[in-house]
């Protein structure tokens, strides 16, 4: 199987779950600015969660760019990444209402924690089925520094919810930055081999 289908899906679901995201935001009762302050907390997770499905998107694009095909072990691995994925608006919700209290603030970051290794696993899985045909991509990947990185910054900031969630936050915002700018690795390999 080729993996424009895989891409085509991937793609709609996480479509699905940023219009999700945006349906928790609630219209205000009054017409002036106090009547927005209660919604600050749940309106900036969804900003953060927005962005962070927003670079799950981008960063799979590219990853399925450099694939070819996809076999039933990389359409499992896909689908665990998107069931990960999928709590995000559950989560985001649940901080933003909870205006950041320390549980709902770590389950976020187990969500954003399983979404990454998911993301880490498929990864894997299609740098394996494609074995050493594709060298471009397993070249492009690396040793995932900054996945690795992005982890270990997870694991402290769900225990840190639990001490003052300021610095969870900080955490999920540092790395969201740092995930922001779409991952070179992978696009600017695609452009060195097409010339």
């Amino acid at each position: 199987m080729t993996s424009t289908r895989l891409e085509a899906f991937s793609d709609a679901v996480i479509a699905i779950l940023m219009t999700i995201l945006v349906l928790e935001l609630k219209i205000p009762h009054g017409t002036d600015f106090a009547a927005l302050s209660p919604l600050l907390p749940i309106f900036l997770t969804y900003v953060l969660s927005f962005i962070y499905l927003a670079i799950y998107w981008n960063n799979h694009h590219h990853m399925l760019q450099a694939t070819e095909s996809v076999n039933g072990k990389v359409l499992w691995a896909n689908m665990h990444l998107l069931f990960w994925l999928s709590l995000v608006p559950f989560v985001t919700g649940w901080m933003g209402e909870n205006h950041f209290a320390p549980l709902p603030t770590a389950i976020y970051g187990v969500v954003l924690l399983c979404a990454a290794i998911a993301y880490t696993i498929l990864q894997t899985m299609i740098v394996r089925h494609h074995g050493g045909k594709n060298e471009l991509l397993a070249r492009a990947v690396g040793n995932d520094l900054k996945g690795k990185i992005s982890v270990a910054l997870y694991v402290i900031a769900i225990l840190a919810a639990f001490l003052h969630q300021a610095i969870s936050h900080a955490i999920y915002v540092a790395v969201a930055l740092v995930w922001l700018v779409p991952d070179r690795r992978i696009e600017s390999r695609l452009e060195s081999s097409e010339k």
